[in-house]
C-alpha cells in the first residue's frame, strides 16, 4: 500500500514552456466509499483505487493495465471522462504536477505536490496562488461529476 500525501493549489501565471508533460484522460468507475479510477496517460494506462482522505493523506493502490482494457473500462464510467495536460515543474527539489484541464473543466489550472509527511516543508511557487487541499470540489472525481464550467 502506498500512502498519498498531497497538497493542492489553484494556479495563475504558469509558464509551460520547456516543461515535460503528459496528455491524460481519466474516468471514474465508482466513487462510493473509495474512488476507482482508470487513467490513460500518453501510451500507458492505470487502474487506481483511492481510500478516504484523512487530513491530507489517503491510501492509494495503482496498477498498470493494457490500454485496450483501459479504453473498455472508460465505457463503464459513471461520469464523462476528465481530459487534462499534466506538466511537471521542479521547484526547490520537489516535483510539482500542474494540471491544465480541458472540455467541461477548461479554465481550471491546479497544482499538486506530493509530500513524504503531512508536516513536510516545501517552497511555494509564485504561480501557486490559493490552497484548495481540503476543498472536495477540486477532487478530480468531483470535477467529473460537477465540472468547473457548471459551478455557480
Amino acid at each position: 500500500m502506498y500512502l498519498e500525501i498531497e497538497r493542492k493549489f489553484l494556479v495563475s501565471g504558469f509558464n509551460t514552456e520547456g516543461l515535460r508533460f503528459k496528455k491524460m484522460k481519466q474516468a471514474y468507475l465508482s466513487n462510493e466509499g473509495c474512488t476507482l479510477r482508470v487513467r490513460i496517460a500518453d501510451d500507458k494506462a492505470f487502474i487506481t483505487i483511492k481510500g478516504k482522505t484523512s487530513g491530507i493523506s489517503r491510501a492509494e493502490f495503482e496498477y498498470e493495465v493494457p490500454i485496450e482494457d483501459a479504453n473498455a473500462m472508460m465505457n463503464l464510467a459513471i461520469y464523462p471522462p476528465i481530459i487534462k495536460t499534466r506538466y511537471y515543474a521542479e521547484v526547490g527539489g520537489k516535483t510539482w504536477e500542474v494540471d491544465i484541464f480541458e472540455g467541461e473543466n477548461e479554465g481550471l489550472i491546479m497544482a499538486e505536490i506530493e509530500l513524504s509527511s503531512e508536516n513536510e516543508e516545501f517552497i511555494l511557487p509564485e504561480w501557486a496562488i490559493e490552497e484548495v487541499t481540503g476543498d472536495k470540489r477540486y477532487y478530480n472525481a468531483y470535477l467529473a461529476k460537477k465540472p468547473y464550467k457548471k459551478w455557480e
